[in-house]
């Protein structure tokens, strides 16, 4: 555990240096660090380096991601400026952004797909776990610029409480149209939870940031 940006930072795995690629994991709210990283249990993290931080009440930003944005632009503010400061270790100690996964459940996948749609160029991976674009409805997401073919998978309930699915569809769409390569899948009748499909799909990625 360390700190970073006066938030904790929940570590496993190699160390950045020596590590063939990163996992950046971002919990919901309510949850922390500790709670997300747990899922790495699931995970094919063979070579990684994994890195979960924790909000501050362990919220990143305060309303619903549906609520306009300014709402809660100062929280996004604050949740991108850690994970930025995140990256920035992982590049100082070799591993780039092409290397660098970010995976969200929830409030923290909301994150992890704003992070990258506003942050043009190539990323290793994009795994959203109920979660899409934060942004009121009908909000018209426009990307910063190209995301270089940067592999997306979305997946959510089709009846999440929380995520409409609508949101998640307009997700994929905008991804698609800033150059990502993107998936997404509806699981029906599915509880705001994780799937076995999902945790194959996100393996699916984490092998591929690897080769």
């Amino acid at each position: 555990m360390s700190w970073t940006s006066g938030h904790t930072v929940v570590r496993r795995g190699a160390d950045p240096a020596d590590a063939e690629a990163a996992l950046v994991m971002l919990h919901g709210r309510g949850a922390s660090a500790q709670s997300i990283i747990g899922l790495a249990d699931e995970l094919d993290t063979t070579g990684l380096s994994i890195l979960a931080p924790e909000a501050e009440g362990n919220v990143w930003y305060p309303q619903s991601f549906l609520a306009p944005r300014e709402m809660n632009q100062a929280g996004i503010d604050a949740a991108f400026a850690v994970i930025d400061g995140i990256m920035d270790e992982l590049a100082a100690a070799g591993v780039d952004r092409a290397r660098t996964v970010l995976l969200g459940f929830s409030q923290g996948a909301c994150l992890a797909s704003d992070y990258v749609f506003n942050h043009p160029g190539r990323f290793g991976g994009v795994i959203a776990l109920s979660g899409g674009l934060i942004g009121p409805p009908g909000t018209d997401f426009r990307p910063a610029g190209d995301l270089e073919a940067t592999p997306v998978f979305l997946g959510c309930s089709d009846v999440d409480p929380h995520i409409p699915a609508e949101r998640v569809r307009e997700t994929h769409e905008a991804f698609i149209h800033a150059g990502a390569a993107a998936d997404m899948q509806l699981y029906p009748g599915m509880p705001h939870t994780v799937n076995a499909e999902e945790i194959a799909r996100a393996n699916d990625i984490l092998r591929a940031v690897r080769s």
